[in-house]
């Protein structure tokens, strides 16, 4: 959590206008997908329209009062509107496919939500907003926004059973979390357990929330699966949310659920009772509410505190419920979570938790050591600020209870972060170097904010919508931390996000991120896969809240605010980007009677971050593209023989992905593979002769193959585990299977045969794993026992002789992540120091698995985070990260190429954006796919690009 960058941990792109990538690429960025053609309105439209991006419906029409249904309830009127002004929205039925949602009234104002419906069936991300003024027995429509999309013509009946929905969600997020490695840690969850703390650090599991349809061209029908548990690798806490196409089985869309302050880094349950929801706890009938206290916060400062009197045990509890309304038994309440790891609270109530108590009024060192004092006053505070400035009646707008758990550890280790998970707001208790982290006015605002953004907007929290979501709580975190100091926006560190957390370290090295940093989309927006920063929610987030920032500074906090709640209250909808911000805030501003020179400021202020239409046309690449477009997640590129495999979908993201190949030197056509039969055909492989590659059905998984040349395609085995990493030569298939129980094992099949030959026999004690091979030589990690341990180790399987070398040990391995072969040697990436961040050294070894020796070792200084490799008989080529580096652009994942001694290491490529799946062509020739252009595009390089200054 140092700062607002991405994570060192090894990973698993999110585009443009905000929804193509989310729902368009899954693999990257978030933008507006088409649903159809936009289709010109039939009739005149008012002056103040902007179409929709892929539909037929306006994203926003404002300037208008048109008379509406007085007498009916609001969401009736609002629908009745949409329905007469069928030209202008092209809703058919809006009583039918429009579903009320939430209602909002404030004065003479009233603001309905309505929630899209496809026969029935959820949309994902589609809302649309009508506002309207209510008063004298009349009533006027004076504006609409969102996302209705017109184009949806999928059926909803389903042919992967729930079960298979949660078994394929649950794989994928364990694949999405292991990375590419084998780790002795495996062995544990794949002979099961062995004691309570492993068992929980192997728990994943998975619940069906229901169908939804994604808006992807004509639709998507998918279970909306939710994963939870705990990160075997790093014991973070885990909340995806995957969804699983239904009538195929694959994951087309997952995203982390946890509103975390900063990306996460390393480090018994059930339903609330309603009790403790309400904030009663563990207080008697005797308590006597509204008792004035007082506590010193961490920074020395004694502040009033409204407390809860428990006369059964004679202590005063935090437990505030003096801000609620009269007779409201809902309270403000700060819970004691010291005792709890954070995967015992994630999206749960934790059984037997209480609140902070003390003997007296005045309460002591302990809650102020804790944090507890700081969490209380702060709550209370952002809510006072939303109650005043925004007329707004707690998180929700309706009153409910304000619950803070203060303290959690990660497997007894610090907990240096803090989130919202859905239903309430939860603090790690710091570290040596960083206070607990409720310790920041700013930091509880941007928490408490989520609150206020997923009972308004629900910003999807994933790439462009994410970053907004992000933005959006920095931004009220910063107001409200401001207005409490009272310090001034031309204070050099007005800007900055938990500031004050650090225990020794300056404000500005300590903060998470700085709102006046002057990000811009031109020279900093990172186009990321949802495996980093959940498609660039952090990373990005300044690029918006700047633009907000400089608008505070031109027009005044009073006004700003006003401004930035109402576009979040009134207009935006969950799948808005940043020119859908924009747009939100600039109407939001007009029905607040801006005047021409504050108008003017808030275009001056998104101008001034490259926040303009078709700002993504503008972001350029170094690389040479072989494949635009790819919008797909959780398949890789491949190259041998001078061809390039890959799967892709169609523009839309709408089909299900299909194999395509082609020349490496860009030349001739490309050429779809696989069959169009409504499966998902990942994982391709090729040696320049044949393709092969998985298709996902709905019960099982095919291996297929087709000749490059073209003819008949054939199936060469049909699976019910997992199936990845494949690889063919000269016939022989390779590729890694796993079990729903964590096990691993490396296969291939000869040309006819009917059944793979596991390389480990199968079975729970030897798990093997990441394959290469190269002139018959079969590469692989292997995890095997010994009298007293588990050891890790790489062998090389000759498949001539039947003969397997395991390669020299020189030290002892406790993470081995890709293989690789080529002519003379085998190579791997290796960690033999967990505490190192992740840095992993390339190895090398003879075939004959003598002479091993390090190329790059991990303890060398700046030594890489790597995570994948591949290898030509001049170059080793990895995927990794930089640690401990400033620039942000930096540690996303890059191509490093180094020559196979390691005496030159040098950068491949420098696009700013992620770039992932690197794939050795011939010399110093790699294919990968980049995200910098914020689609996922195939690209290639035949020489290194060096240090990239």
């Amino acid at each position: 959590m140092r700062k607002a960058r991405t994570s060192t941990r090894r990973p698993g792109v999110a585009r443009g206008t905000g929804l193509a990538a989310l729902l368009g690429a899954a693999g990257l960025l978030l933008t507006a997908v088409p649903a159809q053609a936009a289709t010109p309105p039939a009739a005149a439209p008012p002056a103040d329209v902007l179409p929709g991006a892929g539909t037929a419906t306006p994203s926003l029409v404002d300037g208008i009062r048109e008379a509406a249904d007085a007498g009916a309830s609001p969401a009736d009127a609002a629908r009745g509107h949409l329905d007469a002004k069928e030209s202008r929205y092209r809703i058919a039925d809006a009583r039918r496919d429009l579903a009320p949602l939430a209602t909002v009234e404030r004065g003479k104002e009233e603001t309905v939500r309505l929630q899209q419906k496809h026969h029935g069936i959820t949309v994902f991300g589609g809302q649309y907003v009508v506002r309207m003024e209510h008063q004298g027995g009349k009533r006027v429509v004076t504006g609409t926004s969102g996302k209705y999309f017109t184009g949806l013509k999928t059926g909803t009946t389903a042919t992967v059973s729930n079960e298979t929905a949660v078994r394929r969600a649950v794989a994928a997020t364990a694949a999405q979390l292991g990375g590419k490695t084998l780790s002795k840690a495996d062995v544990i969850r794949a002979k099961g357990a062995k004691g309570a703390e492993s068992a929980r650090a192997a728990a994943l599991t998975g619940s069906v929330a229901g169908l939804v349809v994604i808006p992807r061209g004509e639709g998507v029908l998918a279970h909306q699966v939710t994963v939870r548990g705990a990160n075997p690798a790093t014991g973070e806490p885990v909340l995806q949310q995957v969804f699983i196409d239904a009538r195929a089985g694959y994951p087309v869309l997952r995203f982390s659920g946890i509103k975390t302050l900063a990306e996460q880094r390393n480090g018994a349950s059930g339903e609330a009772p309603k009790a403790a929801a309400r904030g009663a706890g563990s207080a008697t009938a005797d308590a006597i509410p509204g008792t004035e206290g007082t506590g010193v916060k961490l920074d020395g400062t004694r502040v009033g505190l409204n407390l809860v009197f428990d006369g059964n045990a004679a202590t005063y509890l935090m437990s505030d419920t003096e801000r609620m309304a009269a007779g409201s038994k809902n309270t403000l309440t700060t819970w004691d979570a010291r005792q709890l790891d954070v995967n015992d609270v994630l999206g749960v109530w934790p059984g037997g938790i209480k609140e902070f108590a003390d003997p007296s009024k005045d309460v002591g060192k302990d809650a102020t050591d804790a944090g507890a004092v700081d969490a209380h006053w702060a709550a209370g505070r952002v809510y006072d600020y939303y109650r005043d400035a925004h007329g707004r009646d707690s998180l929700d707008g309706r009153g409910m209870t304000v619950n803070s758990l203060v303290g959690v550890t990660s497997f007894g280790f610090p907990y240096v972060n803090a989130f919202w998970d859905g239903q309430k707001m939860v603090y790690g208790g710091g570290d040596e170097e960083y206070k607990p982290l409720s310790a920041d006015l700013d930091v509880v605002g941007h928490e408490m904010t989520h609150g206020v953004v997923e009972n308004t907007a629900n910003l999807v929290y994933a790439g462009q919508s994410g970053a907004l979501n992000e933005a959006v709580a920095d931004y009220f975190g910063n107001a409200i931390d401001l207005a409490a100091s009272g310090a001034s926006m031309d204070d050099p560190d007005s800007g900055l996000i938990g500031e004050d957390l650090c225990r020794t370290a300056a404000p500005r090295a300590c903060a998470l991120r700085d709102l006046n940093d002057g990000a811009s989309t031109s020279k900093n927006f990172l186009g990321v896969t949802y495996s980093t920063d959940n498609g660039g929610v952090h990373l990005n987030s300044t690029i918006f809240s700047g633009a907000l920032w400089d608008l505070r500074q031109d027009v005044g906090g009073e006004l700003a605010d006003r401004i930035v709640y109402k576009a979040l209250a009134e207009y935006l909808t969950p799948l808005d980007g940043f020119t859908d911000g924009r747009n939100a805030v600039l109407a939001a501003a007009k029905d607040l009677g801006a005047d021409a020179k504050q108008l003017n400021a808030v275009k001056r202020s998104f101008n001034a971050h490259g926040i303009v239409a078709g700002w993504e046309d503008a972001l350029g690449v170094d690389s040479d593209q072989l494949l635009g477009k790819i919008n797909t997640t959780g398949t890789g590129a491949q190259a041998g023989g001078g061809q390039w495999v890959v799967s892709q979908s169609d523009d839309e993201g709408s089909e299900p992905y299909s194999v395509y190949t082609g020349r490496t030197d860009g030349r001739g056509a490309v050429k779809p593979v696989s069959p169009n039969d409504g499966r998902y055909h990942v994982y391709p492989a090729t040696d320049g002769k044949t393709v092969v590659w998985t298709a996902y059905g709905t019960t099982s998984l095919d291996i297929l193959s087709r000749p490059v040349a073209g003819g008949p395609i054939k199936k060469l085995y049909t699976s019910f585990s997992d199936i990845s990493g494949l690889r063919v030569e000269n016939g022989v298939v390779v590729f890694e299977t796993s079990g729903i129980f964590g096990d691993r094992h490396v296969g291939y099949l000869r040309p006819g045969d009917t059944r793979p030959t596991l390389v480990d026999g199968g079975g729970f004690d030897i798990l093997t794993a990441l394959p290469a091979i190269r002139n018959g030589k079969l590469s692989y990690a292997k995890l095997y026992p010994t009298p007293d341990d588990y050891k890790l180790g790489v062998e090389i399987l000759d498949l001539k002789t039947g003969k397997a070398a395991l390669a020299q040990q020189l030290g002892e391995p406790q993470v081995l992540g890709q293989t690789g072969v080529n002519a003379t040697h085998a190579f791997w990436l290796v960690d033999e120091n967990l505490n190192d961040d992740g840095r992993m050294g390339i190895r090398r070894s003879a075939l004959d698995g003598t002479g091993t020796v390090d190329i790059s070792s991990e303890r060398k200084p700046k030594a890489l985070v790597s995570f994948d490799l591949t290898v030509s008989d001049t170059a080793v080529t990895v995927n990794s990260q930089v640690p401990d580096l400033a620039l942000r652009n930096e540690t996303l994942p890059k191509i490093w190429q180094l020559t196979t001694d390691g005496s030159r290491q040098e950068r491949l490529s420098c696009n700013r954006g992620e770039q992932i799946s690197p794939a050795a062509v011939s010399g110093r020739q790699v294919v990968w796919i980049d995200g910098t252009t914020g689609w996922t595009d195939l690209v290639t390089r035949d020489r290194p690009a060096g240090q990239c200054g």
